[in-house]
């Protein structure tokens, strides 16, 4: 299904505002993207990591942003799909100090805006 300019504008711009909350460590543009209740899904370990927002946003409340840190911004959107006119999918790298994320975003058109209703996601460690 095709999508038009408006609508890759707009979950680009969605993306843009969740590269920056997780740079800043700043769960108030977090907030802005995440559907209150979406789903946070990691297997890395070989065990489920699940989280609802309510426990995501306090553990980026406690962690020191890659910010602060100096840490230089790798983030770049690889892929974004679009399922309907409700309906995206984002593929993304980003890195948190010594770790690269593949992320896997799933957004919804709710309330007249983007919001991402689901994140899954990889890392693996940097040397």
């Amino acid at each position: 299904m095709s999508a038009g300019a408006e609508d890759f504008e707009g979950v680009a711009a969605v993306v843009a505002t969740y590269f920056d909350g997780l740079y800043f460590s700043d769960t108030q543009r977090l907030r802005q993207v995440f559907h209150p209740r979406a789903q946070y899904v990691c297997v890395t370990d070989g065990t489920l990591l699940y989280r609802d927002m309510a426990e995501y946003f306090p553990v980026v409340d406690a962690r020191p942003s890659p910010a602060s840190r100096g840490e230089v911004r790798r983030d770049e959107i690889l892929s974004i799909e679009f399922a309907g006119p409700v309906t995206a999918r984002v593929a993304l790298r980003c890195a948190i100090g010594t770790r690269l994320f593949t992320d896997f975003l799933t957004l919804i058109l709710l309330d007249g805006r983007w919001q991402v209703i689901s994140k899954v996601f990889h890392y693996q460690e940097e040397s």
